[in-house]
């Protein structure tokens, strides 16, 4: 789904076409062209699968070559044409590349979805910066980067869409994931900024913003802190109780549902929920005392001390 670890991979044209001849689509009115960051998996896969199957035209990629190859294999069984490839979204070079080979491909774009980022799990006393560095230029730079890339041909053609996954924690910080939740506040940030900046251009913008959703995001990042540590109780409660609310929480093809909503739509909300922690805990902090939210959050989370 998303470039979680951040490690690079071999650049070089490694694309994944659907059948066709490309010169016969160039140039043709056709269902819409999205791109999608991070597909290889989760709900980015099960959205560029709808789509697909919907008959559009779906062009992203992934750090993750396995995930990339094998939904190009099921892209090729739908009625929608598609174009991937494996490139790290810290790459801006090999984005860029990307870009111009989309255009190339299909004409123009309707929609980019930025949903590539990892997530990031820790007592902020015992952060790895430079490990946070990395987060911090996935989940933001990455975002940006993919975004500012395709803006330009939109803006001509005064049409289109850019919708950045962002995160609950992106409003209401959570704690042990600070430096998510400031890498999803910076997202969210960024989009509500230039939304002021690209609407007079026919543009429209939106963010998803998922508390929790069935995957393997949240396992692959919780790590308890090492014995000795002041917060290792709290945090282990923190884990457990996650763990458990994951298990209640919508499944990835749930989630896409509601996303593809948001693409298809004409004039999307600013701020999308994708499942109903999400939208509660949005509620509750536009109604209630920050104090107050924040017992809720604590006692919710199983870590008053």
């Amino acid at each position: 789904m998303r470039d979680r670890h951040g490690e690079p991979l071999a650049k070089g044209i490694d694309a994944i076409q659907g059948s066709g001849e490309a010169g016969a689509r160039r140039g043709v009115e056709m269902s819409e062209v999205v791109v999608i960051t991070g597909l290889a998996d989760g709900m980015g896969r099960e959205v560029a699968k709808m789509l697909a199957a919907a008959g559009d035209s779906v062009a992203g990629f992934d750090v993750d070559a396995g995930g990339i190859e094998t939904l190009g294999e099921e892209l090729s069984k739908t009625s929608g044409s598609h174009l991937l490839d494996t490139i790290d979204i810290c790459d801006r070079e090999a984005v860029l590349a990307f870009r111009d080979r989309v255009l190339a491909e299909y004409g123009h774009v309707d929609t980019v979805l930025s949903n590539v980022g990892i997530g990031f799990f820790s007592p902020f006393e015992e952060v790895d910066l430079a490990k946070a560095l990395k987060c911090l230029e996935i989940n933001v730079i990455g975002a940006a980067c993919v975004l500012q890339a395709f803006i330009p041909s939109m803006r001509e053609r005064k049409k289109g869409k850019l919708i950045a996954m962002s995160s609950l924690v992106g409003r209401i910080p959570f704690p042990f994931e600070s430096i998510y939740s400031a890498s999803k506040f910076a997202v969210t940030g960024m989009v509500m900024s230039l939304r002021y900046e690209v609407e007079p251009f026919g543009l429209r913008v939106a963010l998803i913003e998922p508390a929790q959703v069935s995957t393997s995001f949240a396992a692959k990042i919780h790590t308890l802190p090492p014995e000795g540590s002041p917060y290792r109780e709290r945090a282990r409660r923190f884990i457990d109780r996650d763990n458990k609310l994951i298990k209640t929480a919508p499944n990835p093809v749930e989630a896409a549902e509601k996303i593809v909503k948001v693409i298809r739509s004409d004039k999307p909300s600013l701020y999308n929920s994708v499942d109903t922690m999400s939208g509660v805990f949005q509620f509750l902090n536009k109604i209630l005392p920050t104090r107050v939210r924040d017992s809720i959050l604590i006692n919710h989370m199983d870590i008053k001390v």
